[in-house]
């Protein structure tokens, strides 16, 4: 028998029950469609590193070695870390002594003169010359101990430079200390200045530094040889910052 291409129209009755109710034909189901595959998921991977209990030091030449070694024997009050020396040792001009002992010269000449006029100055019945000598006296060690104190505060004001850091003492009195250190990789400007005929003809001056980031500001006065001094300082920066030994 031939076969009837002609498509199945599901929308007519094919045939009808026994109460007369018209009976369709449905489609066949199609099978769903297959869920691609999924891609494989990668596995991780875990890498093992030994890690040493304490990481190793980096070599240092037996010439850098001695010099650190000779900048903790000579300045044992700084910290220095294991591969740190003095490059150069900062004071202040004498010239800052100047004020501090004319001064004191000045108090102590006024209580000698005082001494030696004081029969003439002062009028009979008053305190003897005898009665009066001592407390003069231990007023005169007053002074020289002050202006010893003022100067020995002046002197012990230093500024050291290190193949890795700038480390400046600051002595504000007897008791009174302070310490800051600048790593060289933290300086961005580094700067002298010279103020006045005095301090050119005597050829001491300030040195300012500045640091990245905060922006903090540091200041050296009464610096011998400034000019120099910034040299040495602003190599050391350039040569600690490109990796280069430092002379």
């Amino acid at each position: 028998m031939p076969h009837d291409d002609k498509p199945t129209d599901y929308t007519q009755p094919v045939a009808y029950d026994s109460q007369g109710r018209p009976l369709y034909a449905h489609p066949p189901r199609q099978p769903a469609p297959e869920a691609p595959a999924a891609s494989p998921q990668p596995q991780q991977q875990f890498v093992h590193v030994t890690r040493a209990v304490e990481p190793s030091d980096p070599e240092m030449s037996p010439e850098a070695t001695k010099r650190h070694e000779d900048s903790v024997k000579k300045y044992p009050a700084l910290n220095l870390s294991k591969h740190e020396y003095i490059i150069s040792e900062v004071r202040r001009h004498p010239i800052g002594l100047f004020g501090i002992v004319a001064a004191g010269s000045f108090v102590g000449l006024l209580i000698v003169f005082g001494l030696s006029a004081y029969p003439a100055l002062v009028p009979t019945g008053s305190p003897p010359l005898d009665a009066v000598l001592f407390p003069a006296f231990l007023l005169f060690l007053l002074v020289v101990l002050m202006t010893y104190i003022f100067a020995w505060v002046y002197i012990n004001n230093k500024f050291f430079l290190t193949n890795e850091s700038v480390i400046q003492e600051i002595q504000t009195s007897l008791f009174a200390h302070n310490e800051q250190t600048v790593s060289l990789a933290n300086i961005e400007d580094a700067s002298y200045s010279q103020t006045g005929l005095i301090q050119a003809i005597f050829n001491y001056g300030s040195i300012r530094l500045s640091t990245e980031g905060d922006e903090t500001t540091y200041r050296f006065h009464y610096v011998t040889n400034p000019k120099r001094q910034i040299a040495i300082l602003n190599n050391a920066v350039e040569a600690f910052k490109n990796g280069r030994p430092i002379d």
